[in-house]
């Protein structure tokens, strides 16, 4: 089985730390993963996006052109990749930040207010892991333990005190 991930945002919204989540998850349980970062030159409130791959088989390549799920963090995101989700795949939306209605109806939708929950739970800057754990939930993919043993590797040791924050942030999520 192989899911294909794009995260898209613009930077600072913690695009890049979500997918490398998602690829460590993967990796922690015995998945063959890939994670391949862009974004624009201004990188603090410019584009980004992340293009993850999780698959049983090897990754041939890590381009994802046609998401399986596509996590849209604000409307020129969603604008952009809504139409490259393939039929039958998953979008999620932070609709604090994407106010209008999908154009498409072969897709599902899941839109979780992350920004307004990260505000009005005092964890303002982890709105992208609230969105990651509604997308875990709603892949049949929130196991605590896979979940905890990816954010001990992505949440760096000079960041430890934000591990308790992350971990609130994602059961918020799958708890929405």
């Amino acid at each position: 089985m192989t899911t294909r991930y794009l995260f898209a945002g613009f930077g600072g919204q913690g695009i890049l730390f979500a997918g490398k989540f998602a690829a460590y998850k993967g990796l922690m349980e015995d998945r063959q993963v890939s994670w391949l970062p862009s974004y624009g030159p201004e990188m603090r409130g410019g584009t980004a996006s992340c293009s993850v791959i999780v698959s049983d088989e090897p990754v041939g390549s890590p381009i994802v052109s046609h998401p399986d799920v596509l996590i849209a963090m604000n409307l020129p995101s969603f604008d952009k990749y809504e139409q490259a989700v393939v039929p039958g795949g998953r979008i999620f939306l932070d609709s604090t930040l994407v106010e209008r209605p999908p154009v498409r109806s072969d897709v599902t939708v899941t839109a979780i207010p992350a920004t307004q929950l990260a505000s009005e739970n005092g964890i303002p800057t982890l709105a992208n892991m609230i969105i990651m754990g509604s997308v875990l939930k709603a892949m049949g993919e929130f196991g605590e333990d896979g979940v905890l043993a990816a954010l001990k590797k992505v949440v760096s040791a000079k960041h430890a005190d934000m591990l308790d924050a992350n971990l609130k942030a994602l059961k918020l999520g799958a708890e929405y």
